[in-house]
């Protein structure tokens, strides 16, 4: 494979109401099928009218810019100082909701485009019925990573080519079968594209040529199809977000155990971490239904689906005071278990028992 990465050059300036199609028509006319034209999203979003307008400094001005931000915010993923990383409408994670103020006059913001997606196939559609050149068109913006310094230029819209290079189900050289490698194209070609039309050359306009041996006859789906739904995201939230969730989860502890049994070491591990937390001389043991068979039939109460217990003793001689402290230890601990995917409910402990509280884990 031969692969080109040509500039468009000569584009200018772009406002609202300019017909995109014209401008890299005419200063691309060399453009082949089977090219992909990589836009960047600013000037789409400059031709389509999505700037807003606000104060050129003073403290107006940041009021202003967070108003936008939380317009164009669905849910924040993490804050740290002033930053704020944040999903936008489209579901995508980036810093500021990809909002910027770069190359655009000191009292307007430039916002994403409404739909990237739409975009690209609006501005392919122009090209293919207008000037004959049937291109894919990839709607690029920057964005950070996780877990890496620096950024790189990501797709948020695609026409005329898959996103994603499937590649499970295939065998490599060594005979093994793929079965998690999904390729985002899309974003290699758009973090390609961005090597010659860079930050500062006001080269908004990039042409990879020799990477497809033809569009698509459709638009495809999309590069939405490379948005990963928050539930199936393992980060997806910020460290700070995540303990704050991780409390206000605690608060609200749900009551009852599990459908499946308790793993022993499991709650060993969560004894031994409030250990050090609890009030001194307070003490948490796990009963050994073989050392006392029967033991959980004395519980008053006991649950069915509950497969261990805890025996809580808080130190003696109680006063009140120990004894809502023993409440807030019971809690710790029943806390610890639910970080170790124990399920548990605090009842009263067996009559013959020394022990103040139990848990049916």
């Amino acid at each position: 494979m031969k692969l080109e990465i040509l500039p468009v050059l000569g584009i200018g300036h772009v406002s609202e109401g300019d017909d995109l199609a014209a401008l890299i028509a005419t200063a691309a006319p060399w453009l082949r099928d089977g090219d992909v034209l990589v836009v960047t999203s600013k000037i789409v979003s400059k031709a389509e009218g999505r700037l807003v307008d606000i104060p050129a400094d003073g403290p107006e001005r940041q009021a202003a810019r967070d108003e936008v931000l939380t317009a164009e915010t669905a849910r924040v993923v993490a804050r740290r100082g002033a930053t704020r990383i944040v999903q936008t409408h489209h579901g995508f994670v980036m810093a500021a909701a990809g909002i910027d103020a770069s190359n655009v006059d000191k009292t307007r913001l430039v916002l994403l485009p409404k739909d990237p997606d739409a975009s690209a196939r609006a501005l392919r559609a122009a090209l293919r019925e207008r000037y004959d050149r049937n291109v894919a068109v990839i709607v690029s913006d920057t964005m950070g990573r996780p877990w890496r310094n620096g950024l790189t230029d990501v797709a948020l819209g695609v026409a005329g080519m898959d996103a994603i290079r499937d590649h499970r189900g295939e065998t490599d050289p060594y005979g093994n079968e793929l079965t998690l490698t999904e390729m985002a194209v899309v974003d290699e070609l758009a973090g390609a594209g961005e090597l010659i039309k860079g930050k500062i050359d006001q080269v908004p306009v990039a042409v990879i040529r020799g990477y497809l041996g033809a569009t698509r006859d459709d638009d495809g789906a999309g590069a939405a199809v490379l948005v990963r739904d928050a539930a199936q995201d393992l980060f997806s939230l910020g460290t700070a977000e995540a303990r704050a969730a991780g409390l206000a989860a605690g608060a609200v502890l749900a009551d009852g155990p599990g459908a499946e049994p308790a793993d022993p070491g499991a709650v060993r591990r969560a004894i031994d971490a409030v250990a050090q937390a609890v009030a001194p001389g307070t003490v948490f043991t796990l009963v050994d239904e073989d050392a006392y068979p029967g033991l959980a039939a004395t519980v008053t109460g006991w649950p069915s689906r509950a497969t261990r217990l805890i025996l809580g003793s808080p130190p003696t001689p109680v006063s009140a005071q120990d004894l809502v402290r023993f409440g807030a230890d019971l809690h710790r601990l029943r806390i610890a278990l639910a970080v170790e995917g124990v399920p548990s409910l605090a009842l009263s402990p067996p009559a013959a028992s020394t022990a103040s509280a139990a848990l049916a884990v």
